[in-house]
């Protein structure tokens, strides 16, 4: 296992060099500037998109899932243990500073975002079963020459090992053995494998139900669950800041402070927290992976901007607003300043501000974040397997999907994290390459819709958030 561990961070260190920073943050500017900011004007129009107001209801158009389903498909695998551990994560390794690098990747990642999640529309393809499908490897096989195809490859192939559940679910089985089994006598500090084994096998087979319903079976659950859960985790953490609400200027204070000079934890490394921060930014909010393109391109629209708009509000949820009050959380109550990492850290700032019921309360949102998660990871992971060696091999990648959901249980945290860097970083180059490379077909495509749309020449229906959300 120590030789395993080694070998999976020297490959994720490998692949986080200052070139991939460059390229995920950089290449972001580069959309801001080469759009002109223009989709930040439409905000609104975005919110309308989601309520349904301009959907069409025509059996001609592609795609599978509405607007809203698309970004609740999107932000269940966003919206995640990224958000609670890996929020954690930043900060025990790179400090408060590392925060504002995830803010930095957010707000580059909005306009990433527009541009990706609009190509997976326009750049469609078929897979061997004649169905349309979208996400980087087809716009690189639809929109540039023979000769990107193998990116078209990397991505799939990095994609099919980088949305495996083992995170989610190593995340999910550590609180509860933390707040359930070991307080129970059911497992012990130094012997838990066998009940982490058992909890990992019950959890495939739920799981499985679901997946085995591809998109239109997850799309609809985690439609109902991500509301619901958003909600939750901004009632429980807004009462945690309100009660150290004398301490937030300080920690906002010391964010910004510790993110210039990287003396919290880092001792002065300032390479170290930007490094930490966008790693931790893009684990978070996925912009640039691709990942978003795979929920995105199974929308059903025939306008490639309007899901570059809805797209675009993923980043502003999942980092902007739900990673930055797990950041104040861990910061306001000072467990940051202990020995504890990753969702035991979150769990230590819950039960300090909910004393006796806290930690528990976590343990809800790490259930519903992480199935969630692994749920959306499913059908990305099938959807990559499928372009490489064909539909008829989705089944057989579920069923090892699943069975990896119990080793899970069992791994190691930090070779996990490893893998998870290592191959994220793999599936950001193809897919921000591509994307830089047909960007002015995705300008020109706006600029054509904004003006149809300043012009008064679509049709709206009567909102409805209902309709919207279902089938």
């Amino acid at each position: 296992m120590e030789k395993l561990e080694s070998a999976l961070a020297t490959f994720a260190n490998l692949m986080w060099g200052p070139p991939l920073v460059v390229l995920l943050v950089g290449g972001g500017m580069f959309f801001m500037v080469h759009s002109r900011l223009m989709h930040f004007r439409y905000l609104s129009h975005a919110y309308n998109l989601l309520r349904g107001k301009y959907n069409k209801q025509d059996d001609d158009i592609a795609g599978d899932i509405t607007h809203y389903r698309a970004l609740a498909t999107a932000l269940s695998g966003t919206i995640g243990l990224g958000n609670i551990t890996g929020v954690a994560l930043a900060i025990t390794v790179g400090g408060p500073g590392a925060v504002f690098w995830m803010w930095v990747t957010a707000i580059v990642g909005i306009s990433t975002k527009f541009y990706t999640a609009s190509l997976a529309i326009m750049y469609r393809g078929k897979d061997d079963s004649g169905k349309s499908q979208g996400g980087p490897m087809y716009v690189i096989r639809e929109g540039l020459d023979k000769k990107w195809l193998p990116l078209a490859w990397m991505f799939a192939l990095a994609g099919m090992f980088g949305t495996l559940p083992i995170f989610q679910i190593n995340q999910l089985v550590q609180i509860v053995r933390d707040v359930i089994a070991i307080p129970a006598g059911i497992a012990t500090a130094n012997s838990h494998l066998g009940f982490d084994f058992i909890l990992g096998i019950i959890l495939s087979a739920v799981l499985f139900a679901i997946a085995a319903g591809k998109v239109k079976r997850v799309s609809a659950f985690a439609g109902l669950v991500v509301p619901a859960m958003v909600g939750f985790y901004f009632v429980l953490t807004g009462v945690l800041l309100l009660s150290n609400v004398a301490e937030i200027p300080a920690m906002v204070g010391l964010i910004f402070a510790d993110a210039f000079t990287g003396d919290a934890v880092s001792g002065g490394v300032l390479g170290a927290v930007i490094l930490i921060g966008v790693q931790r930014g893009v684990f978070s909010n996925e912009a640039g992976l691709g990942t978003e393109s795979l929920a995105h391109g199974a929308a059903k629209t025939d306008e490639p901007t309007r899901e570059g708009l809805v797209a675009m509000i993923g980043p502003i949820i999942d980092t902007l607003i739900v990673c930055t009050c797990t950041a104040l959380a861990l910061l306001v109550t000072g467990v940051w300043e202990g020995d504890a990492v990753g969702v035991t850290l979150t769990s230590q700032a819950y039960e300090q501000a909910f004393p006796g019921f806290g930690a528990y309360l976590v343990l809800a949102m790490v259930f519903v974040l992480s199935t969630t998660t692994v749920l959306t990871y499913s059908y990305y992971g099938s959807k990559c397997m499928a372009f490489l060696f064909g539909t008829k091999t989705e089944k057989y990648y579920l069923w090892g999907y699943m069975g990896l959901v119990t080793a899970g249980a069992v791994a190691s945290l930090d070779a996990v994290i490893s893998l998870f860097d290592g191959v994220y970083a793999t599936m950001a180059i193809p897919t921000m390459i591509s994307t830089i490379i047909l960007a002015p077909k995705v300008r020109e495509v706006a600029k054509d819709y904004f003006f149809r749309l300043d012009d008064g020449q679509f049709e709206k229906v009567v909102p409805n958030l209902e309709s919207s959300t279902s089938e």
